[in-house]
């Protein structure tokens, strides 16, 4: 259910792209934005730093998108919200000496100091390339291709990268000492 919550602005965006074209659908991502906090505050009484941070980008970029009907301010949106992500987690280890992963899963993962470190710089690598993609795609091709690209190729690349950072950390897990009857 989280992860549909998660992926639903995106979702009805490609969906009213399709129908409606890149206006409509910038509108319609910006009020299911608003839903999706609106429902996460009233379920669980808390919406992280970095939702808050995703709506106001989206109604900041897609309302000088609908504004000024120049759909080059939403095409941006993606990749702001990439850097800033992968900016938050390089100035916590590099100005702060905090790992912000760490800080967030540190609970749920019992990990050596060396892989919260690699973990960290991986991401943060994954969303500056993630930025550079969208834009070269964005920029490059038409809207209708930067607008697949954003729900496919984004999602798709991003299941790979967790693939590979759950190989990755597959050899730090403890194997299951629960082998009794």
């Amino acid at each position: 259910m989280k992860l549909l919550l998660d992926f639903f602005p995106i979702i009805l965006f490609f969906v009213a792209f399709k129908f409606a074209g890149i206006y409509v659908a910038t509108a319609v991502a910006i009020v299911a934005t608003i839903a999706q906090i609106a429902w996460l505050r009233h379920s669980t009484g808390k919406v992280e730093p970095m939702q808050w941070a995703s709506l106001a980008i989206i109604v900041v970029f897609g309302g000088a998108t609908i504004a000024l009907q120049n759909e080059t301010f939403i095409k941006w949106k993606p990749t702001v919200l990439y850097w800033l992500m992968g900016g938050t987690l390089a100035a916590g280890q590099l100005f702060f000496r905090k790992n912000l992963l760490k800080s967030l899963m540190g609970s749920q993962l019992e990990l050596p100091d060396a892989a919260w470190r690699v973990t960290n710089w991986s991401w943060i690598a994954f969303f500056a390339v993630m930025g550079v993609a969208n834009l070269w795609v964005a920029f490059n091709f038409d809207t209708n291709t930067w607008v697949n690209f954003k729900l496919f190729g984004g999602l798709g690349l991003m299941a790979l990268f967790v693939v590979g950072q759950a190989l990755y950390l597959g050899r730090y897990m403890k194997a299951d000492e629960a082998s009794g009857p």
